[in-house]
């Protein structure tokens, strides 16, 4: 049975039960404060569970692509060196909305694993939760009496809090739940050992294949536990280890899930896949195969490699990949992005976004492989002098914080300086390393430390947000909690009728003020949390329950949507001038600029700019009425033409913003009218990423302030030419500074022409060699011509002139070729430049060097005379 078959039977079985298929959500989660990744099937439907919103239907199955390689769920570092770990992975999984409940979920998992896939039921063991007294949790006994009428109760298990009651992290919908385990070992192993004694071992055969949750609880900040509104089922079957069973595999390493990849990396690179655990290739084959999956996807969903937050998981995972292959597949070119075209074939079917972003997740690859592979070398150059300087240190280990530099600041892998570091017979500090290390997560974590407690409900009352149509509102606080971080203490409110917009879609949450008569609070942010609007206000009421009037900062608000409403109309006018290709790929709306970022391969050139300003400036002429459809079906959007952008996940109603031909799903806020954006500029265009090009621009109240400004530095310009007319003006003064340049030039080579006669005649014979050491006022240029003339004209020769040109220090050395085997220029310069403090270098024959004192000239002088 092939992957895709078996994927297929799965949502065939739940369709048969009545279950509504769902596609995948995007592995990024651009709206969860708590999660930057998707690391399980039920984090889309978190908010069902916790019941802030309603579920589209009481039963529900799909796939849903996960990603676990930060936070509590991180296998990152086991990835490649066993057979079942991965970065990216696929979970199957059911869910009953306060329908069905632990029978049900029982009886179709055994169902589904024994009749429809057929696997053997004595291969089969399940747990159940045993209780815990210490949280008042008695013993999963439902759970048990549900599995005894389907595998013979020497097959139960009882399981520990750690193993069978899961959460999703520190805070959030919980529950006890039953894990299905195979045992895929010979019939001669299993004799040996019986299998119920390696459930749950870390056995790399003996697995958990299917984890059933009967979610009915909500673990608090406080981490006491609550009953939750209704009881649901949460199921997830890990797709790759059911192909390892299915396909009679030992790894799923070894399943068409993976083979096709492994096939792709091996001709590629010239080397064979054994399937041997401790061979440092075959490990690196299962780290590419692995990461190129988690890579590709994350792009595809719209989250580029960058430096922080997200990108940076995924540049480190990207960066993992490929230096495992540099170091034990020997790939010192980029091979990674080839890897793309065997997924879009393998998952295309079920995932189109790969299918459709499959050229961009390639470029974007194949730079990051460029900008890295470039990382390696020049980090092998610095590893090499860290090395030459401990050896002349008479040190054996390499220093820690210079090590952990070359891994933090450079991006230089730290396994292989030690690599390095052993073939020179030098070693690293591990303990250091990890010193350094924790120092680093330290840091980071007092940067973004933030304690938050409970939410206190004051009253029961519908949390409406009514920004869309106004920016003031009488309202209430329906709930509150505080929030501690480096700054101080807040208080985060959730207001029943709020006119502030969270952060969202890209643009920036409204600031504003929460007062009435006795109290006034400055609102400083606001961003959505589990379906909920929560405003940070900067202090706690005294009367929390009172009336208060919100107010949204109205010159913000106004500036923010403007901005808004224009990426609209820039986003149409750049499919018209540069072609359908061209989508999303990210923005940034706030009050003072709007960024842009899109996916085409090609610098914009002046005359496409241009254009694309015209386009949308027209457009705001226009004054085109803005029509909106605040909660239309999501395919009735799409058959009016709304544009729905990959990596966004859309509910089954939906907002469409529409400015003429502009149509496009959005939850922000934007003008009524066109002309009220005023005058649109672009300031910038530049790239984001490979394949993605970024423009930022101006509208509005910023757009009138930039050309004010340009207005006031015209006059200014005026004034100071003393004309009119700046343009002729400024083109006379560069006519006029070219034809003095080139005086001065004339003059500058007279003076060195004189010099150079002085300077021949000034050699000091030292044995067979010649050597000048000169003082000189004349320029960097000037000098290395005099220089490169003297070496070439006096043999056997060593050219040293120290030069206070601009009042900057500067030496510059050059050695005649008969004599580049016994002195070298770079290493006279470097030597003397410390007396300036300073630093360069060059080759054998030539060599400058620039410093900071200039008193130091002197010590240079008399040290070069010694030479």
């Amino acid at each position: 049975m092939t992957s895709q078959e078996i994927r297929q039977k799965f949502l065939d079985y739940f369709k048969s039960k009545e279950h509504l298929i769902v596609p995948s959500a995007p592995i990024v989660l651009k709206d969860d404060p708590t999660l930057m990744f998707s690391n399980s099937g039920m984090t889309q439907f978190k908010d069902f569970f916790l019941g802030y919103k309603t579920p589209t239907a009481p039963r529900i199955a799909d796939t849903q692509k996960c990603l676990r390689v930060s936070g509590k769920h991180n296998d990152l570092d086991d990835v490649g060196r066993d057979t079942y770990h991965h970065t990216m992975f696929e979970m199957l999984g059911n869910w009953s909305f306060g329908d069905y409940f632990k029978k049900e979920a029982i009886a179709f998992a055994w169902e589904l694993l024994t009749e429809v896939y057929g696997i053997p039921k004595e291969n089969l063991y399940v747990t159940i939760f045993e209780g815990d007294a210490s949280e008042n949790l008695d013993r999963d006994q439902d759970a048990y009496d549900f599995w005894k009428s389907h595998i013979s109760e020497d097959r139960i298990i009882n399981g520990n809090k750690k193993d069978n009651f899961w959460e999703m992290g520190e805070s959030g919908p919980c529950g006890p739940c039953s894990e299905i385990h195979i045992d895929l070992r010979t019939p001669e192993e299993k004799a040996a050992v019986p299998g119920i004694s390696l459930v749950n071992q870390d056995h790399p055969q003996v697995v958990e294949v299917w984890n059933l949750v009967f979610m009915e609880f909500n673990r608090k900040a406080d981490k006491s536990l609550e009953k939750l509104p209704a009881q649901h089922v949460d199921t997830g079957m890990g797709f790759e280890r059911l192909c390892m069973a299915l396909q009679g595999k030992s790894s799923n390493y070894d399943t068409d899930v993976f083979t096709p990849l492994i096939s792709k990396v091996e001709e590629l690179s010239g080397k064979k896949y054994t399937g041997i655990l401790e061979d440092e290739k075959d490990i690196a084959i299962r780290v590419v195969v692995d990461h190129i999956r988690a890579v590709s996807f994350a792009i595809a969903d719209g989250q580029l490699p960058s430096n922080g937050g997200a990108g940076y998981v995924i540049r480190r995972i990207l960066r993992r990949g490929i230096s495992y292959s540099y170091r034990f597949l020997d790939m010192k070119e980029p091979f990674l992005y080839k890897l793309v075209a065997v997924l879009q074939e393998q998952m295309g079917p079920f995932f189109p976004e790969i299918e459709k972003q499959g050229k961009l997740v390639a470029e974007v690859i194949k730079s990051e492989e460029d900008s890295f592979l470039k990382t390696i070398e020049n980090g092998l150059i610095r590893v090499e002098k860290l090395i030459q300087q401990t050896i002349a240190n008479n040190q054996k280990v390499l220093p820690s914080e210079d090590v952990f530099e070359l891994y933090d600041t450079y991006g230089f892998p730290d396994d292989l300086t030690r690599i390095i570091a052993e073939e020179k017979g030098l070693t690293i500090s591990e303990a250091g390393f990890k010193t350094q290390m924790d120092k680093q997560k330290l840091r980071s974590k007092a940067d973004s430390a933030q304690k938050v407690y409970d939410w206190v409900i004051l009253e029961e009352r519908d949390e409406n947000f009514v920004g869309y149509d106004q920016i003031e509102s009488e309202t209430y606080i329906t709930r509150y909690r505080k929030v501690e971080n480096k700054d101080g203490e807040f208080y985060q409110v959730v207001l029943s009728s709020s006119p502030f917009y969270p952060e969202g879609g890209g643009q920036v949450g409204d600031k504003g003020v929460l007062e009435n008569a006795v109290e006034s609070f400055e609102v400083l942010e606001t961003k959505k949390e589990n379906g909920l609007i929560v405003s940070l206000i900067s202090g706690l009421p005294k009367d929390a329950g009172a009336l208060f009037y919100a107010k949204v900062n109205p010159s913000e608000r106004k500036n923010s949507q403007a901005n808004h409403s224009v990426t609209h109309l820039l986003h149409e006018a750049l499919r018209d001038v540069l072609g359908t290709h061209v989508e999303q790929k990210g923005s940034y709306v706030g009050p003072d600029y709007l960024r842009f970022d899109f996916s085409h391969f090609n610098k914009m050139t002046e005359e496409e700019l241009a254009l694309i300003e015209e386009k949308v400036n027209h457009k705001i002429k226009e004054s085109i009425a803005l029509q909106e459809f605040r909660n239309i079906p999501i395919q009735e959007a799409l058959d009016k033409g709304a544009m729905a952008l990959f990596g966004e996940k859309y509910g089954d109603n939906v907002r469409m913003i529409q400015f003429g031909s502009s149509k496009e799903l959005c939850g922000g806020t934007h003008v009524k009218n066109t002309s009220e954006i005023g005058h649109f500029k672009i300031t910038s265009e530049g790239s984001a990423a490979a394949g993605i090009r970024r423009i930022e621009a101006i509208s509005g109240d910023k757009s009138e302030e930039y050309f004010k400004n340009l207005e006031k530095q015209i006059t200014e310009l005026s004034q100071l030419l003393k004309s009119k007319d700046v343009v002729r003006s400024i083109e006379k003064l560069i006519e006029e500074n070219t034809s003095l340049k080139a005086e001065v030039d004339a003059l500058k080579k007279e003076k060195a022409k004189g010099e150079i006669g002085e300077w021949k005649n000034a050699y000091e014979q030292k044995g067979n060699k010649q050597l000048l050491v000169k003082k000189t006022s004349l320029d960097a240029g000037s000098v290395k011509d005099i220089v490169f003339q003297l070496k070439r004209e006096i043999p056997s020769s060593v050219t040293i002139i120290l030069s206070d040109a601009d009042g900057k220090p500067m030496i510059t050395v050059g050695v005649s070729d008969d004599l580049a085997a016994d002195y070298q220029a770079g290493a006279i310069v470097k030597d003397l430049a410390k007396e300036i403090q300073g630093g360069g270098g060059g080759n054998p024959g030539f060599a400058t060097a620039g410093g900071k004192n200039l008193d130091g000239l002197e010590n240079a002088y008399q040290k070069a005379l010694s030479i």
